[in-house]
């Protein structure tokens, strides 16, 4: 038995995955560990998935509402999608099994801010949970749990639920104990503020205090998180990181920044990490992050001593980069704190630490909404994360996107953006490889010609033409010609390309 389970009266608990999953059952509403790719169970979804397969050639049904912190990875949401076992998800899914099922009407899928999950969950919207399953380091003597790579809804699911489920994985480092922030949020009519003026500021504990009467089974594992390497920056991710830190330096030159008091916050991609890399060579230093995951880029600035603090609640690296935070997690415990998720995007803390926040989008419009979502519309791509809790509350919000994609045959600048996750009120800062738009203060009309000129050079004549259409409206504060406002989305649904 591993030593890592520390706790006398759990040790009687330690069975295999098969043996624990005989406590979940169909219609139960099961609440895991797990945000992007970091820190989700490893063992228990594949056997619900076989419990369901068999439910399934038995004739009868056997499905969960599953919900976690963010995505997981193929041995989770891949598994349990494979073998039709997921009749509800949320709030966030990147695997593409799943995400078919979704779009085909298979699946529900409810798409919500990050920051919204766990305290509706707190506040009892959905009842009881029958079962939470969560990833520790370890099981101290006193029965705290030490999370792993991820903390995301742990509290909350914990909390929620009748009976608790443990994975203790032996290939998470021991040695991130301690890295972790742990506080709970106060019932609502019963909340202080949270008490974080910087992102280098601890408030909780460092492992899950919670009744282990719950606890019905822990089980042994020793795998690896779901790690996808970040290809190489393109010449197009580095054009967007340097428009990105064009901005950033008439930001300072303006006096709203100084080279020694960014705060950012970063979406998770191979632009965000480009970004990151031009950070390396700037005159910025001291800087500090308040997100959601920590990146590889992230991990250089530390490393280059270019970055102070990172403030999260998961990781989201590389195999390389995953390997060597597990090889050096005590090094990186200085620079590193890891929160539950209704903390890490917390409005509150947000809006008072006045950071800078960078996400990716599927297109952005001639006035400024931001489709982040939805192609075309209607089919789900992976969720709105945390982009909402960052945009509406950060001190400049900026969205990143080359302008182009599948060669060309799409514009991420639409004349209307067919599904609005982010509108004109809140995204500020629109950057491509061809310039950044900041429409801060502007009226719509004034933003149009700033969006088109970081459209593509293929594009721009078609947005222009509708602009000259839809000026012709008899209402001009924002002017749209309805009849032809999607037509860039029906000539690619059409013909495959939204160039005529």
């Amino acid at each position: 038995m591993s030593e890592r389970i520390a706790h006398s009266g759990l040790k009687s608990k330690v069975m295999s995955a098969q043996e624990a999953a005989e406590f979940v059952n169909n219609g139960d509403k099961v609440g895991t560990s797990g945000f992007t790719g970091a820190g989700y169970p490893k063992a228990l979804p594949t056997a619900i998935a076989e419990r369901a397969k068999a439910a399934h050639d038995r004739g009868d049904e056997f499905q969960i509402e599953l919900f976690t912190g963010a995505s997981t990875a193929v041995d989770c949401d891949g598994v349990l999608a494979e073998a039709n076992a997921i009749s509800f998800r949320t709030p966030y899914n990147s695997d593409p099994v799943l995400r078919g099922q979704i779009n085909a009407g298979e699946a529900k899928y409810w798409d919500i801010h990050l920051s919204h999950l766990g305290k509706q969950v707190q506040e009892g919207f959905f009842g009881k949970f029958d079962v939470a399953i969560i990833e520790a380091v370890a099981i101290r003597e006193d029965g705290t749990v030490v999370p792993s790579s991820a903390v995301g809804n742990n509290i909350e699911y914990i909390d929620a639920a009748d009976k608790v489920i443990i994975e203790v994985n032996e290939w998470q480092s021991r040695d991130l104990e301690g890295m972790h922030d742990i506080y709970r949020i106060e019932p609502a009519g019963q909340r202080t503020p949270i008490g974080i003026t910087a992102p280098g500021d601890r408030i909780g504990g460092t492992a899950i205090e919670f009744d282990t009467s719950k606890v019905v089974a822990i089980v042994e594992t020793d795998r690896p998180d779901r790690n996808a390497p970040f290809t190489p920056a393109d010449e197009t991710s580095k054009k967007i990181a340097g428009y990105f830190l064009d901005f950033l330096e008439g930001e300072v030159k303006a006096g709203r920044l100084a080279y020694d008091r960014y705060i950012m916050q970063s979406g998770v991609g191979n632009v965000p990490n480009a970004v990151m890399a031009g950070l390396l060579d700037s005159k910025f230093e001291n800087i500090t992050a308040y997100t959601e995951v920590i990146q590889d880029g992230m991990v250089d600035l530390i490393d280059a001593g270019k970055m102070t603090v990172a403030s999260a609640t998961s990781f989201s690296l590389s195999p390389e980069y995953a390997e060597k935070m597990n090889a050096e997690a005590a090094r990186y415990r200085d620079n590193i704190i890891l929160r539950p998720q209704q903390v890490s995007n917390h409005p509150e803390v947000i809006r008072r630490l006045g950071l800078i926040a960078t996400n990716g989008m599927i297109e952005a419009d001639i006035y400024g909404n931001i489709n982040s979502t939805n192609v075309s519309g209607s089919r789900v791509m992976n969720g709105i994360g945390g982009s909402g809790d960052f945009t509406r509350n950060a001190q400049v919000s900026s969205f990143i996107s080359p302008s182009i994609a599948k060669g060309g045959d799409i514009s991420a600048i639409v004349p209307f953006a067919s599904h609005i996750d982010h509108h004109e009120h809140d995204a500020m800062v629109i950057i491509t490889e061809n310039g950044f738009a900041d429409l801060r203060g502007l009226a719509p009309r004034d933003r149009v010609k700033k969006m088109i000129d970081v459209a593509h050079d293929s594009y721009k004549p078609l947005l222009e033409e509708y602009v000259e259409a839809a000026s012709k409206s008899k209402f001009q504060q924002t002017p749209h010609d309805l009849s032809r406002a999607f037509e860039f989305h029906t000539r690619f649904l059409e013909t495959g390309s939204m160039q005529k």
